[in-house]
């Protein structure tokens, strides 16, 4: 059995206790991390044993099992990966406008919500990206009541994405025109989001793969699920259609990352290749 200081100290973490710790994260979140990613758990393992001041793996791993101060909660936010910046993988947002809205719309009347949820959402960027999209880009913005909630499991970005602050990298793909109508260049450099167009979003928290918390989120019209399915195992994957099916309207649609394909994942829902981005739709209800 392999034994490593941890960050250079005096802890010493074996690959047992590796192991241990990411089979925990995985029936707590679906994700998978293998020992080529050694380096990456070690840095965070040791970022929460000193935030714990646990002074071995054996009293960290009972705490976190006790789940001692929400440490569940900490574990997991200090694992996630939440890369991503405004008008990401935008190909999807024209057909979300040009195609999938045009599907949906004759369906409701003036005035009824078009619900669609971003999941993982990440520090923010994507819900508002869609919000800013409709409202550049489809004229029948103003005739529905648009519900945009974005979801995470990680309590820490959510607070990012309600805040609504971010730095150029983040903006970096938005046409100067744009950032100058929809946010507020502060003293610090950074850009805040109108709060119009923050309090018209709502941030939740929720897991894919736990049914419990999907539950609570139900009857989406389109669902943005973007590079996440990636880091799951099949059986994961699996679950994680099966939830995000059962949060989907009958007729809803699912836009995953370019990466991934739900035909390979799941029967439960139909591809559709449309001219902009190949999506995945619940079928219809049979009459």
């Amino acid at each position: 059995m392999n034994r490593r200081d941890l960050e250079h100290g005096s802890v010493v973490v074996t690959d047992d206790d590796v192991r241990r710790l990411c089979e925990f994260l995985y029936r707590q979140t679906g994700m998978m991390f293998a020992q080529d990613k050694r380096y990456y758990i070690d840095r965070r393992l040791a970022e929460r044993m000193a935030a714990t001041a646990s002074p071995s793996f054996s009293s960290y791993f009972a705490a976190l099992r006790a789940n001692a101060e929400n440490e569940i909660e900490h574990l997991i936010n200090s694992f996630t990966v939440n890369e991503t910046y405004f008008y990401r993988e935008d190909h999807q947002f024209r057909c979300l406008t040009q195609t999938l809205l045009e599907v949906i719309a004759p369906k409701k009347q003036p005035g009824e919500p078009i619900r669609i949820w971003s999941v993982p959402c990440s520090t923010g960027e994507e819900p508002y990206s869609i919000a800013l999209w409709l409202l550049e880009n489809w004229e029948s913005v103003d005739k529905y009541e648009i519900e945009i909630i974005g979801s995470d499991i990680d309590t820490s970005v959510l607070r990012t994405a309600e805040a609504g602050i971010y730095g150029e990298r983040a903006l970096h793909r938005l046409p100067k025109d744009l950032i100058a109508r929809y946010f507020e260049k502060r003293d610090d450099g950074f850009y805040h989001i109108l709060p119009e167009i923050s309090r018209s979003l709502q941030f939740t928290r929720a897991n894919i793969v736990d049914p419990a918390q999907t539950a609570l989120h139900r009857n989406f019209d389109v669902i943005f699920c973007r590079n996440i399915l990636m880091y799951f195992d099949e059986a994961s994957r699996r679950l994680a259609a099966e939830n995000l099916f059962d949060s989907l309207v009958p007729g809803g649609f699912i836009c995953l990352g370019h990466t991934e394909s739900m035909s390979r994942i799941s029967a439960l829902f139909d591809a559709c290749q449309f001219a902009d981005a190949m999506v995945y739709r619940r079928p219809l209800e049979s009459s």
